[in-house]
């Protein structure tokens, strides 16, 4: 019997690999929506990819143009689903600035106090679902814990846990509730204490910091040309934010920091999330300080605002009034204006235009999630297979804000 014959090099033990392409998705646990990607493989390497959104478009921005100006809202609502009360803010904004009307001061603390809310639930919903696919399902659990408890404060304050529909032109659907201050006071301490368990559990784990550490590197040049907004630009080093550039609801007169990272990997990116949740936190805590017990919450014009139920129940002005906003809408002058806010995932902006009638000739989203999508390809591609959970859950792709 011969010897069996002893290689030199071990590397001639290599099986030929070829090149092969894989379809991931549309209907896929780890791609946070509904997005398929077509990956042209070398082994576990990705050498390319292209991915491809879409499966979602509902003509958001078409059927704008049906109705009046105060029925987009439940349409906003509908984009990034996950903080839709930074929606419903930015879509105000725009509206307001082309009437060039400014709302009473209570009304913005309101909208900071809620739109704050809504971004902890927006960064904690991504770094708990991003830690639960690597395996970390215990914060996961503690992250949507922190989430129900906002949502129950959003529910008492709107009557809707996630697609409000709160937002008016020229204010807000209804006053803040007398139990609004002490329900966010009990709150913060509770959000603190998720937050170092949750950074303590994983930012200790040598499984999860080599997951994330030097993965889906997004460089700051790179962001920048693509237009990326939000904590993925912010992981980069850019201390780019909407509500610092260019404040809006009284932001400038508020105490916080823009958390930046360094490498723009996907640890910087969770980082971020979790430092600018405390930043939140912070804004909170003084906002709740500032808002009145009373006061007015919108504006008083009777051409844009309803008039109360008593009035139109007893007064034939305020019937006539509440007849032609519902059905004719509020008529801004002719026009275009883009607005834009800090939504959850960056830059949320609404470009519209009025011809001078109660219905939108022309609403255009900016949605941060699309722009940013174009980022992912960039982060993924030379990284392998694996890594493309945690990356692309690092992108927080809302797929109602993507394909609109």
């Amino acid at each position: 019997m011969e010897p069996i014959q002893e290689y030199e090099d071990e590397t001639s033990l290599e099986l030929p690999a070829e090149p092969m392409r894989l379809n991931m998705g549309p209907s896929h646990p780890a791609m946070h929506g509904t997005i398929k990607m077509t990956l042209d493989l070398d082994g576990e390497v990705i050498k390319e990819l292209d991915i491809m959104p879409g499966y979602l478009h509902r003509g958001f921005e078409k059927s704008c143009e049906r109705g009046t100006w105060t029925q987009v809202y439940p349409y906003v609502d509908r984009l990034n689903y996950v903080s839709p009360m930074l929606n419903n803010v930015g879509f105000s904004l725009a509206v307001e600035k082309l009437l060039e009307i400014e709302v009473p001061e209570r009304c913005k603390i309101y909208r900071v106090i809620l739109g704050e809310l809504a971004r902890i639930t927006d960064h904690l919903t991504c770094n708990g679902a991003m830690a639960m696919e690597l395996g970390a399902f215990t914060p996961f659990l503690w992250c949507i814990k922190v989430r129900d408890w906002i949502w129950d404060i959003l529910e008492q304050e709107t009557g809707a846990r996630m697609t409000h529909s709160f937002g008016r032109i020229g204010g807000m659907a209804k006053p803040p509730t007398d139990r609004l201050k002490q329900t966010v006071r009990d709150i913060l301490p509770q959000i603190d204490k998720v937050l170092g368990e949750t950074q303590a559990t994983l930012v200790r784990n040598r499984i999860f910091i080599d997951r994330l550490q030097g993965v889906g590197i997004l460089p700051k040049d790179r962001a920048i040309s693509l237009g990326v907004t939000g904590p993925m630009l912010r992981a980069t080093g850019v201390d780019y934010d909407v509500r610092k550039a260019n404040p809006y609801s009284g932001y400038e007169t508020y105490d916080f920091e823009i958390p930046i990272g360094h490498d723009g990997d996907t640890y910087d990116r969770f980082m971020v999330r979790m430092e600018e949740v405390r930043q939140s936190c912070r804004i909170l805590e003084q906002a709740i300080e500032r808002l009145p017990d009373e006061g007015p919450i919108n504006i008083d014009d009777p051409r844009i605002i309803l008039p109360s139920k008593e009035d139109v129940y007893t007064t034939i002005e305020a019937t006539i009034a509440h007849f032609k906003i519902v059905m004719e809408g509020v008529k801004p002058p002719p026009g275009a204006v883009y607005s834009y806010t800090e939504g959850g995932n960056g830059e949320m902006g609404f470009y519209i235009v009025s011809d001078g009638s109660g219905t939108p000739y022309r609403v255009r989203c900016r949605p941060p999630c699309f722009i940013n999508l174009k980022g992912a390809e960039d982060m993924i591609r030379g990284d392998m297979i694996a890594d493309i959970v945690p990356t692309f859950g690092s992108v927080n792709m809302i797929g109602g804000e993507c394909d609109r």
